[in-house]
């Protein structure tokens, strides 16, 4: 029953649709006006929907491309109403979701306050039938509250009547009378005969939920016959179902031929969902009490009702699906230029920056080459050359540090500013898209500087202190476990108590790239083991992951400095293929050792071993 609660605010529409649809399609055959043009398409998709979902899908992307080409809003806003109830009957609503937000944004931008009620109750409906009850009274609520200010409130009608049964448990007895009065006044006030028979289901429901049972039922059956007689079949099923449920535990011979008729109603007008619904019921009931032959029936029935909706589903040739990813494509393609377009200026700068480093680099190449000119063998000349060509290596080196050090900056800031403007509410989804692409581009750029400021050191530049391994392990842990459970992963360690004398910022981060590397390369849910022992000569760090290994190809390579042999993460982060050449040349430089331990697919284990005294 909830899945017709978002069909039946289009019930209205329906009346009488066949003399209009006949005019509307005598008019699109030769336009005079391009924008009546849209809104005849517009309104044919509309009245279309109940018949033939793909005719409405037809005319919809129609009118949606031609009110693109010509600007023109209130078409653009109708032709994503329209999106909407097509992804709305195909079941998909999160699409649906998403397509009547986007008309309802359009009919704010026009002030067109009759459809920003009628899209605040189709997105109610929505989250009411996707479960989400506090979000749907919150839409509903609005809508109600906005109808208040409308000079023309035909759509009222409709909204009350939606909201009455969508949630009669939120109306007390005097609201519920108050309402069913205005909405029969305004359904009377616009000679909405349809709505005024609805309304029949709702007081009547509200008769029997007040104990007043027998009258109930019978004012729910001369509803029905009202609309039989008046030939609304299709508002006759819902009141069909209902009072079939309201008689399944007393009267099962009544609530049985009310299922017949509905079946029959159904199958007449091809109501495809309708015949489904009633012939469970009836599958059920008969099922129940044990009367094989007459389940049988229903159930040879379903089977043909079920073929039948895939052959409609799989017959059309149209993919609904591609056409919104394609949809998506589009504004993610707007959104990439534009943040393209900031890039460009940063490599723009970037590129600036380096034809500076090449030209100092050029210069002093040729300084040196200057320099070794002028030795002609002479060991005094020589060492003067030597020492030129050991400053020129120098002040490269520093000058790669600087370019680095001062790349951190506007790197740290973008990512800064990117980071705030993610956490300010009311972005569009575009908005933390390209904010998102920002943020990790400057994230990676700031890792990149890092390990840049980290290579070629040696073992005399270690500037070393007393440090607690156990301790600036329980900090590497510390500052990563917040990476981990993002990844829904656990860190374990194990460790002792043990001081040795070296640089507690470069063992730091040997611990913190090792321990990193095994979340990146570690699934969800994975545990990641931390263990140090020690004996009289050295201390044991081991890092074992239980992620995707190290191809045997890939082995051999992986401490170079700027090797090719590194691959991305397991949520797809990057790698730059630094972090272990540093790694090692920092233990190296303590006088220890690094390697590790793989098997693809199983996991690796990274060993780093210290001395004790050094």
């Amino acid at each position: 029953m909830l899945f017709f609660l978002t069909l039946f605010f289009f019930k209205l529409l329906c009346y009488g649709q066949r003399p209009e649809m006949a005019g509307i399609r005598a008019s699109i055959a030769h336009p005079r006006d391009s924008l009546r043009y849209v809104d005849a398409l517009n309104r044919l998709a509309m009245l279309l929907y109940e018949k033939n979902i793909d005719s409405t899908f037809y005319y919809t992307k129609k009118a949606r491309e031609i009110s693109d080409r010509l600007g023109y809003e209130k078409g653009k806003a109708d032709a994503l109403n329209n999106l909407g109830i097509v992804y709305d009957i195909k079941g998909n609503l999160q699409l649906a979701l998403r397509y009547y937000d986007e008309a309802h944004a359009g009919y704010i931008r026009l002030n067109d306050q009759p459809n920003c009620v009628q899209s605040l109750m189709n997105v109610g409906l929505v989250y009411k039938e996707s479960g989400k009850d506090q979000r749907a009274l919150q839409q509903f609520h609005l809508a109600l509250d906005l109808g208040k200010k409308l000079t023309r409130d035909s759509i009222m009608a409709l909204v009350i009547y939606d909201y009455l049964l969508s949630y009669p448990a939120q109306v007390s007895h005097d609201s519920m009378n108050y309402y069913i009065a205005k909405a029969t006044s305004i359904a009377t006030k616009y000679k909405d005969e349809g709505t005024l028979v609805d309304i029949g289901q709702i007081i009547a429901d509200d008769m029997i939920t007040q104990g007043k049972r027998k009258q109930g039922l019978a004012f729910l059956n001369q509803s029905i016959d009202s609309a039989i007689s008046k030939k609304f079949y299709y508002d006759s099923m819902d009141m069909i179902i209902d009072m079939g449920d309201q008689l399944a535990s007393t009267d099962s011979a009544r609530a049985v031929g009310y299922y017949r008729m509905g079946v029959a109603i159904a199958e007449k007008n091809g109501y495809q969902l309708y015949s489904q619904i009633m012939a469970r019921k009836l599958f059920d009931f008969y099922t129940t009490r044990h009367d094989k032959a007459s389940a049988a029936g229903y159930s040879v029935q379903l089977v043909r009702l079920y073929d039948e909706q895939e052959k409609l589903n799989g017959g059309s040739g149209i993919d609904y699906l591609d056409y919104a990813l394609k949809d998506q494509q589009i504004k993610s393609l707007e959104a990439r230029s534009t943040y393209q377009t900031a890039l460009l200026l940063l490599a723009l700068v970037a590129c600036l920056l380096a034809i500076a480093i090449i030209f100092v680099i050029r210069h002093n190449l040729k300084r040196s080459k200057l320099l070794n000119e002028q030795v002609n063998g002479q060991n005094a000349q020589m060492k003067k050359t030597l020492g030129a060509l050991e400053q020129s290596h120098a002040d490269n080196t520093r000058m790669m540090q600087v370019v680095a050090h001062d790349l951190r900056n506007p790197a740290s800031s973008i990512y800064s500013i990117a980071s705030m403007m993610l956490g300010e509410p009311g972005r569009s989804e575009e908005d933390r898209l390209m904010l998102e692409m920002i943020k990790k581009s400057s994230q990676n750029s700031l890792d990149l500087v890092s390990d840049l400021l980290q290579v070629q050191f040696t073992a005399e530049e270690l500037k070393k202190e007393p440090v607690d391994i156990g301790e600036m392990l329980h900090y590497c842990v510390s500052l990563l476990s917040n990476k981990a459970e993002a990844k829904g992963q656990r860190l374990n360690l194990q460790t002792q108590t043990l001081t040795l004398s070296a640089s507690r910022e470069k063992l730091w981060r040997v611990m913190s790239n090792l321990i990193a590397n095994a979340i990146k390369f570690s699934p969800s849910s994975a545990v990641i083991d931390v263990k140090m022992e020690h004996d009289v000569h050295n201390v044991h760090i081991a890092v074992k992951d239980h992620g995707i290994g190290i191809p045997p190809e890939m082995q051999d390579k992986i401490f170079d400095l700027f090797t090719e042999a590194k691959r991305p993460g397991t949520a797809g982060e990057q790698a730059f293929g630094l972090g272990l050449a540093i790694s090692r040349q920092i233990v190296e430089a303590h006088g220890g050792k690094i390697w590790f331990e793989s098997n693809p697919g199983q996991g690796t284990i990274f060993f780093v071993d210290l001395p004790v005294a050094n």
